[in-house]
């Protein structure tokens, strides 16, 4: 059985970039054209579904681009690389990716730079392949958006970040997230209306820490930001749950909370946080502090 089209490509890659430069030849002419091979044989390999055979090649192409000194051609190479490992091998994806991100940050690219690291983040989170390391890409992300005066995409990914954490149960790392979302939110009347809602995030966190001095400082702390916030069902619900673990009232908890779900239908989020704190209210029937 004779080569594959792909197949064909890549031996004449290899052929060329392993050949030696003439008297009048050029060597970057030699891995500008080894590259131009590399990039058709991944583009073959993409076309026969051979996915990690076509990811080694768009590598191949990137290093041969990085010889010639063609930076941007290169940080393209590394991406589509990135592209076809996600078909099959999450890690090697990451590894490409990270490779275009080296190259974007010497280039003074951090825009694009935020965006490979936002997907880093997201083939971490995928199918929950590592929820550490997804929060910690997603924080990275905005760090480098929010520097690139993008501050509602750093939002989107402090807020990911942010319930990241909680499924972590790093509720002091999730609730300061909320707090960094909810402090933006507020400079803007499109997103103001979203800052309830963060700010009975932080709140919960908080509790789910059993630490109320917090939950009541927080919650103190965000009625002097807006003075209407204390009389949203967001603060009041708040509140009560606080009491209620004060005073290790389960019925009192329980209570709150399917009376808020009756008009404000309970997220995953909230839901699963709730039960944490439901369940340390029972374990510790003096009320948590």
């Amino acid at each position: 059985m004779g080569k594959s089209q792909a197949e064909d490509y890549l031996s004449k890659a290899e052929k060329k970039s392993s050949s030696s430069v003439g008297w009048f030849g050029s060597s970057s002419s030699k891995w500008e054209e080894a590259g131009d091979l590399f990039a058709q044989a991944a583009n073959a390999f993409k076309v026969e579904k051979k996915w990690r055979e076509s990811g080694q090649a768009f590598e191949r192409e990137a290093a041969c681009r990085q010889q010639a000194n063609e930076a941007n051609d290169a940080m393209n190479a590394f991406h589509n690389a990135a592209k076809s490992y996600k078909k099959s091998d999450p890690e090697l994806a990451v590894t490409a990716l990270h490779n275009c991100i080296k190259l974007l940050v010497q280039s003074g690219h951090f825009r694009q730079a935020a965006d490979r690291e936002k997907e880093i983040a997201g083939i971490y989170a995928q199918d929950g392949l590592d929820i550490a390391k997804a929060r910690d890409s997603f924080v990275r992300a905005g760090d480098w958006y929010k520097q690139e005066d993008a501050n509602a995409t750093a939002n989107q990914c402090y807020q990911q970040a942010a319930e990241l954490s909680a499924d972590l149960q790093d509720y002091q790392r999730s609730m300061e997230l909320y707090q960094t979302v909810a402090d933006w939110s507020l400079t803007s009347a499109l997103t103001k209306y979203s800052v309830k809602e963060y700010w009975l995030r932080a709140a919960l966190c908080s509790m789910a820490m059993g630490d109320l001095v917090t939950t009541g400082r927080l919650l103190e702390t965000f009625s002097t930001k807006d003075v209407t916030f204390p009389s949203t069902r967001e603060a009041k619900f708040a509140h009560e749950l606080m009491e209620a673990c004060e005073q290790a009232d389960v019925e009192r908890y329980t209570a709150a909370v399917y009376q808020y779900d009756q008009v404000t239908k309970l997220d995953n989020w909230k839901t699963g946080v709730l039960l944490r704190i439901k369940k340390a209210l029972e374990e510790d029937e003096g009320g948590l502090t």
